[in-house]
């Protein structure tokens, strides 16, 4: 089937909330939404879908978002306490998300009359979490997924937007951009991208339900572009992380954030030829890049690797940093690398072979610069 025509990627959010009429608000046409995941983005995300649907008719009021039960200090389960006090006391602490926010810790339940899915879990988890779901599903259910990171397998790369439309046979677009989740908790004004493939009246309904005054979402047609951009960006703030943690300065981390941003190009456009450079102008691309390496965590336990001299693993200092929250950069890093090695094109990026290489304890942090004696030949791209 022939796509429709490409939305206007640089057309105002505004313009397409305009085109949609909301009043029609037979039982049929009411979407319920489910958050898959509990975290400190998913959690952020509920507060903003929550605080629209109780203002759009073609959305119903309540927002189920599962939880992984947890047991509190207190002897408390999470999912009560999310409950009692509309407040996701251990990853969103002082943030009320929504009267209409219902915890749930059974899975099944939770996405039951759901037509629209929303996943936010680590990306290690959502193989387990697709396959968990096979056949639980309304047939009319539309995905989006706002998770960084990729499976890699026998036969490659698999985006997480692709594991969930394969295995649960919907249509998943994608949410990416520069979004710090405490900043967007608190309504400090930020923007987001939401990547499409052919259906645009999906991507308008998730603009829909998404945007507030201080969250503005822009859809491009474009899924594997945003996704990748959204991923391989957590392993250039590593890179940064380290530069900080060394104290090498400012200019060290620009250029080590243009290098990146070259390798995220190229990387991308050497494993789909469909991917836009504009893609790489959206929030999801030089945006989400540039808050990454400034503020965010991925940045922030590389700095504390690189200061003490890579002595102490990631896993420790993310156990001991993010109060349960998790990194994605190591991870991604060892599935870039993977994919560089299987493909020899190592090479041609050493910038994200050589985070992976000081990840993993086999380079000094201090190899960060060192790799710049070699220059990448990207004539591939």
């Amino acid at each position: 089937m022939a796509p429709p025509a490409a939305m206007e990627e640089t057309a105002p959010t505004i313009n397409l909330l305009s085109n949609i009429n909301d009043g029609n608000n037979a039982a049929s046409q009411i979407s319920r939404v489910t958050i898959v995941g509990s975290g400190n983005w998913g959690s952020v995300a509920a507060k903003l879908i929550a605080s629209n649907t109780l203002k759009l008719a073609s959305f119903h009021d309540e927002v189920r978002m599962w939880v992984f039960e947890e047991t509190l200090p207190t002897g408390q389960k999470l999912t009560e306490v999310i409950n009692q006090t509309n407040e996701n006391v251990k990853y969103l602490p002082g943030i009320k998300l929504g009267k209409n926010v219902v915890a749930d810790p059974d899975l099944d339940n939770a996405v039951r009359d759901a037509n629209m899915l929303v996943f936010v879990t680590p990306h290690q988890f959502m193989e387990g979490i697709c396959k968990r779901l096979v056949g639980k599903l309304k047939e009319d259910v539309v995905a989006i997924s706002l998770i960084k990171g990729m499976e890699v397998k026998m036969d490659g790369p698999h985006m997480i937007s692709t594991l969930i439309s394969e295995q649960l046979r919907v249509n998943c677009c994608v949410l990416m951009g520069a979004n710090i989740a405490n900043e967007i908790a608190v309504e400090k004004f930020s923007e987001a991208t939401v990547g499409y493939r052919e259906n645009r009246e999906v991507a308008k309904k998730w603009v829909r339900l998404f945007s507030t005054p201080y969250f503005v979402v822009t859809p491009v047609q474009d899924v594997e572009g945003v996704e990748l951009c959204g991923t391989l960006k957590n392993v250039v703030a590593l890179a940064a992380g380290f530069v900080d943690g060394l104290e090498m300065g400012n200019n060290t981390k620009a250029a080590i954030m243009r290098i990146g941003l070259r390798e995220m190009r190229a990387f991308s456009k050497l494993l789909f030829s469909s991917v836009k450079d504009s893609t790489f102008f959206e929030s999801c691309g030089v945006a989400d890049l540039i808050t990454t390496c400034l503020g965010g965590r991925n940045r922030r336990v590389a700095d504390a690797f690189a200061k003490n001299g890579g002595k102490r693993s990631f896993d420790e200092l993310e156990a001991e940093m993010l109060q349960g929250q998790k990194l994605q950069g190591v991870s991604t890093a060892r599935e870039v690398y993977e994919v560089l090695r299987h493909r020899g094109w190592l090479e041609l990026f050493p910038l994200f072979a050589t985070v992976h290489e000081i990840s993993a304890g086999r380079l000094p942090p201090s190899a960060i610069v060192e790799y710049s004696e070699h220059k990448p030949n990207c004539s591939l791209v």
